[in-house]
């Protein structure tokens, strides 16, 4: 036994002395080591490319797939979903096979990959064969994205609990100042990333490109996010030999898991009334495993308790990103000199994260301190559900609004375009991402103006409209062609609730001055609510972000034991996946007639969630995970040599029972 522990401390201590000799190999600066700078940068970067991504997801699924609103929004919480799910099975790869540097860069390959094929399957003109701007092969688009979006999500959630950890790992014991102070850097490179992208992308994906006609340039806003991820890949990698990188030490998760599974199966196994109960079902885990883990697994089973409600939350919360930038594309984003886009209205929760987190700390929170408030961390959760609820509440508000300002067309359309051709000959038209159909033609002096001509054109120009009104926001691209095969692309900017007429006069000629004949009367005027009033939502979740979210990650490593903050961690970003799938469910159902009604829905669904959070709550005991700890490890030797003891007394009487049964199962035992 003596010789047992003296050889772990020296396993220890050399271990430690391998650790001193390689960080003093690598360059300091300021008393840092220079390998966080390409942890940092690479963090920065990876962000940048995946909130860059994100911010234009949905946008592509409705305006080039072709999805509509509830379709869309399903499929980009099934995607955000898979990034919350996946960090578990990284956690798992790194800490019992691969190492977290290996870890890194091979699920950011992976990742690279995704991206590169996202900017691919958004380049219409690759099955644009006819050249008339509208992809010919929409299975090929759809199965690209698709894939390209499980490769993002494996990527970014496998490498999602490995980064900051491997940043940390980069520290001796003594530096506890300097690495506090790198993750605070490293929170701030993720949202500078995320607040860059945000503003970014959106613009290069309102810019035009193309080959054979210009569109919305999708390929833009997806392919500078992957070059990012690119950049990110070179700069880790680059850092390779300044790295201090520890081996795989198993998972503790898996060993959680299996001591739970443990638990579970022995007391079942005992389910008579003969075998005495125990205070705590995992107590039935003690035949196998020490009490100090078994005391652990009972301190984070007690807060995984708390988070069953959670996930309620980030289901209205990560609908800033869908259901929120479908809002804003039926809005005015006229802010003067320039034009705010619909996917670049996100931006505002990352900027009143960075001005908010630091006045709640230093003025909010010791207020109310002062007025002798007792605001414990799972009070302030509460009420930051709460007030994610009224967020969805001025969400309705704004809803009913803008239905209120919409016109009633004669389809199920948002916006309009009729054509009125009054040449003699109908006239072919291809509308960007629609059926090509034919619009009639129709001439005054011929017809005498006659009631009976007049009705019969107007009927089938209700009926033309009727194939044309669902047009692409913001922009429409119309191809007129003749039996000649010559063509005039006329492009036709739209608003949200707007109503357009296209004269095509008796004048009209083709050429390269074929648009100027066109003419196009607004018959109504684009909806005038506009985008500004979205940042009362956006103020109220950013404030229950705040509270909810800040508040949790540091309660939950409060309550944690030393071991096993990280289990704790991939129960908090379950809970984020959690959410996202109940937002897919709600969506898909699609029950509701009208979306005021769904933030409605979601906002009273929370309201309940809360009631029964602050219940919990309430019962819930504060613990002191590291004097428990002590507890338990100072019986620790004890059961250690009791459980030896044991063993050896079971090896005595199996030695006996040898020795006394006959040669066949003394060889038997032997083999």
């Amino acid at each position: 036994m003596t010789f047992y522990f003296i050889f772990a401390d020296e396993e220890r201590n050399t271990k430690k002395a391998k650790n001193r000799v390689r960080l003093f190999k690598s360059d300091h600066c300021l008393g840092y080591p220079v390998s966080i700078f390409f942890i940092v940068v690479n963090e920065f970067c990876e962000r940048f490319s995946y909130y860059g991504m994100k911010a234009v997801l949905v946008l592509y699924f409705k305006y080039f797939i072709g999805w509509d609103n509830d379709l869309s929004t399903t499929i980009y919480h099934t995607f955000v979903a898979l990034c919350y799910l996946t960090p578990i099975l990284g956690a798992i790869i790194a800490d019992s096979w691969l190492g977290k540097f290996k870890t890194i860069v091979y699920l950011s390959i992976v990742y690279t990959i995704g991206q590169v094929i996202m900017a691919i399957s958004a380049i219409h003109d690759i099955t644009d064969t006819n050249r008339d701007g509208t992809p010919d092969n929409m299975t090929f688009h759809t199965a690209m994205s698709m894939l390209g979006l499980i490769l993002i999500a494996l990527g970014t959630g496998g490498i999602k609990p490995c980064v900051a950890a491997f940043g940390g790992d980069q520290f001796e014991e003594h530096q506890e100042k300097q690495r506090s102070t790198f993750f605070s850097i490293f929170y701030l490179s993720i949202n500078a990333g995320s607040l860059l992208s945000t503003l970014i992308t959106p613009i290069l994906r309102a810019q035009e490109c193309g080959i054979y006609s210009k569109q919305s340039c999708f390929p833009l806003a997806f392919g500078v996010p992957a070059a990012l991820m690119v950049v990110a890949l070179i700069v880790f990698i680059a850092g390779h030999n300044m790295y201090i990188m520890e081996s795989p030490k198993g998972n503790i998760l898996l060993q959680v898991m299996k001591c739970i599974g443990f638990a579970i199966r022995n007391r079942f196994n005992h389910r008579s009334k003969q075998h005495p109960k125990r205070e705590h079902w995992m107590d039935w885990a003690e035949e196998k495993y020490d009490k100090l883990l078994i005391a652990q697994v009972k301190m984070v089973l007690k807060v995984l308790f708390l988070y069953i409600p959670l996930p309620m939350f980030w289901a209205l919360f990560d609908q800033q990103g869908s259901r929120w930038t479908l809002q804003a594309t039926t809005m005015d984003g006229n802010f003067g000199a320039f034009i705010i886009q619909p996917d670049q209205m996100q931006i505002v929760n990352p900027i009143l994260i960075v001005i908010m987190v630091p006045i709640m700390d230093s003025a909010v929170y010791p207020l109310i301190k002062k007025c002798g408030l007792n605001f414990t961390p799972l009070r302030r959760m509460t009420v930051g559900m709460l007030l994610a609820s009224l967020a969805f509440v001025a969400a309705a508000l704004l809803q009913i609004q803008i239905d209120r300002t919409v016109p009633n067309f004669p389809s199920s359309s948002q916006t309009q375009v009729k054509f009125l051709n009054l040449e003699n000959t109908p006239v072919p038209v291809v509308v960007e991402g629609q059926e090509p159909f034919v619009v009639p033609g129709f001439n005054v002096s011929s017809h005498n103006g006659t009631s009976n001509s007049i009705k019969q054109f107007l009927k089938e120009l209700l009926f033309y409209t009727d194939l044309i009104s669902d047009v692409s926001f913001p922009r429409a691209s119309f191809t007129i062609e003749n039996e000649e095969g010559q063509t005039c692309h006329y492009i036709l900017q739209l608003g949200f609730g707007s109503s357009y007429t296209v004269l095509i006069p008796n004048t009209f000629t083709f050429g390269e001055s074929c648009t100027e004949n066109i003419k196009a009367i607004q018959d109504i005027n684009p909806n005038d609510i506009h985008m500004a009033w979205q940042v009362i939502q956006y103020f109220l979740m950013t404030c229950g972000e705040v509270v909810f979210s800040v508040t949790g990650l540091d309660f939950s490593y409060s309550q944690a034991p030393s071991n096993m903050k990280s289990v704790l961690q991939a129960g908090w970003l379950l809970t984020v996946a959690v959410g996202n799938i109940i937002v897919l469910i709600v969506a898909e159902a699609g029950s509701l007639p009208e979306q005021w009604a769904e933030y409605v829905l979601f906002a009273c669904l929370l309201v309940a969630v809360s009631i029964i959070f602050a219940v919990m709550a309430y019962f819930y005991t504060y613990m002191d995970p590291a004097e428990i700890e002590a507890k338990f490890m100072e019986l620790e030797p004890d059961d250690k040599k009791r459980k030896e003891l044991e063993m050896m007394t079971k090896d005595n009487l199996a030695y006996v029972n040898n020795e006394t049964s006959n040669n066949t199962d003394v060889k038997q035992t032997k083999i």
